[in-house]
């Protein structure tokens, strides 16, 4: 009988989708971070449940052809970067399976992925910076990121799939707070006062925010002084956010420094951006994913095009530029204020942006837009779709759909739903649809949807993520 410590001697036979190796031995799978397929290792067993276990490597003894060495010094301490230790070409293909497997697993879908797309930089990609502030167990001030599965903070001084600026805003926080007394939040007796540094790129120029459980932080004007040294032009926001919650900003914004928003261009257009603003954190892989979803949405220039979970609009306006008209639909104001400005700056008077839940505003759209050119584009976030946003769509009629995901088992679940693969029981419950009994492989049953391409982008290399855009036509 297998028990926690033991060592354990066996090949691993597959990446799972956390990036964990997969070794079956004894009865027991366990899952095995640093693992890769074909490799002989000797683990350690920490937890054992029934037939399933996790377990720590010690020693590597027969390495795979593509393992390489990963470039940062915490890695597997800090719970990011998973695939460090796996070569760029096959951490593509991997995703690929990922997308592959989920579809069918989840979905219920047989459906042939082809590569997922790379990013032309591995490394130093990421636009956007968030990373915990808090204390260790000694009571110090301690800059880094989340260990897997905890809150325990692992400390870093920089990090490989962020460009270099990132690590002289790290170093420069950490100086602020050393000689001006701030202290890092402390998530245990709920004492102390700094809890993030966000802080995204735009066009060379900076937004950083600092997240605070106190509502005024001493000394600013020397931390602007600091930024100043190393940062061209900045805006520097302090949120106030004392919430026992894993939500990392508050409501309360206070700009101290800098215009606040910055502005930036893409494919011909003038887009702005503010802190809470959502853009993909990858702007070489974003390129290539926004001008194939425009050929999705796009064709003779008589559309009318629904952008739904549309950000700061810069997609919205992208499909502007080439359809009769475009509806944008986003929660947050701040980002459907950015849509607006946008709007104002590329004289787009065939945009109209909405801000609200895409539940409760998108049927309002589809009572007034209808026919063939009717076309509609999804990016939601990791929790997929609302399901009474795919009821909402089953019922519309429209022609075409486009998704674009970054979470493949969330993704293989909406498409289960709008192909009819999946439907509800009287529980409220996702079962198979009983319909499909007899059905041809794929064959869609009518008034459902039926998948015409899916294509993965490697929108976070190093990582388990990845990003997928999905293209469906309605069965009649």
């Amino acid at each position: 009988m297998i028990e926690k410590n033991d060592i354990i001697c066996a090949t691993t036979d597959a990446i799972g989708t956390n990036g964990e190796g997969v070794i079956r031995h004894e009865g027991v799978t366990f899952f095995v971070p640093a693992c890769l397929p074909g490799e002989k290792v000797r683990f350690k067993v920490l937890k054992v449940k029934g037939n399933v276990g996790y377990g720590k490597v010690e020693e590597v003894l027969t390495p795979a052809e593509e393992r390489v060495r990963e470039k940062c010094p915490v890695f597997m301490r800090c719970g990011g970067c998973c695939l460090q230790h796996l070569d760029y070409p096959a951490q593509l293909a991997h995703k690929t399976q990922v997308v592959k497997d989920a579809l069918r697993k989840i979905g219920g879908l047989q459906i042939d992925v082809p590569t997922t797309i790379k990013s032309d930089m591995p490394y130093g990609y990421r636009n956007k910076l968030q990373i915990p502030v808090g204390v260790d167990r000694e009571g110090k001030n301690v800059v880094g990121f989340y260990a897997e599965h905890s809150h325990r903070i692992v400390p870093v001084t920089s990090c490989a799939i962020h460009p270099q600026w990132a690590e002289k805003l790290i170093a420069i926080v950490k100086r602020y707070m050393t000689e001006c007394a701030v202290r890092g939040y402390d998530e245990e007796n709920k004492k102390g006062a700094l809890r993030h540094i966000v802080a995204r790129e735009i066009g060379g120029k900076y937004i950083v925010t600092l997240v605070s459980a106190k509502r005024e932080l001493p000394n600013l004007p020397y931390l602007i002084g600091l930024l100043s040294e190393e940062f061209k032009e900045f805006s520097l926001y302090v949120n106030f956010n004392d919430a026992d919650t894993n939500v990392i900003f508050g409501k309360e914004f206070q700009l101290v420094h800098g215009m606040g928003f910055f502005e930036a261009e893409e494919q011909g257009i003038r887009y702005e951006a503010g802190p809470v603003t959502f853009l993909q954190v990858n702007e070489n892989v974003r390129t290539k994913l926004y001008k194939d979803a425009l050929k999705t949405v796009c064709k003779d220039g008589d559309e009318v095009v629904i952008d739904a979970y549309s950000g700061g609009g810069l997609l919205t306006a992208m499909i502007a530029k080439s359809v009769k008209r475009v509806y944008g639909i986003e929660l947050e104001p701040e980002a459907s204020k950015c849509a607006d400005s946008l709007k104002v700056k590329n004289g787009l008077e065939n945009m109209t942006n909405i801000c609200g839940y895409v539940e409760e505003k998108l049927p309002e759209v589809l009572k007034k837009e209808k026919g063939e050119k009717l076309r509609l584009i999804l990016d939601p976030p990791r929790a997929g779709i609302a399901r009474s946003v795919l009821k909402a769509l089953l019922e519309s009629g429209i022609p075409s759909l486009t998704i674009i995901s970054c979470n493949p088992a969330t993704l293989a679940r909406d498409l289960g739903i709008l192909t009819g693969k999946l439907i509800e029981n009287e529980n409220g419950e996702l079962v198979k649809n009983p319909a499909y009994e007899g059905v041809a492989t794929g064959e869609t049953l009518t008034g459902y949807y039926a998948v015409e391409s899916v294509q993965p982008y490697d929108m976070f290399p190093q990582t388990k993520h990845v990003e997928t855009l999905v293209c469906l036509a309605r069965k009649a």
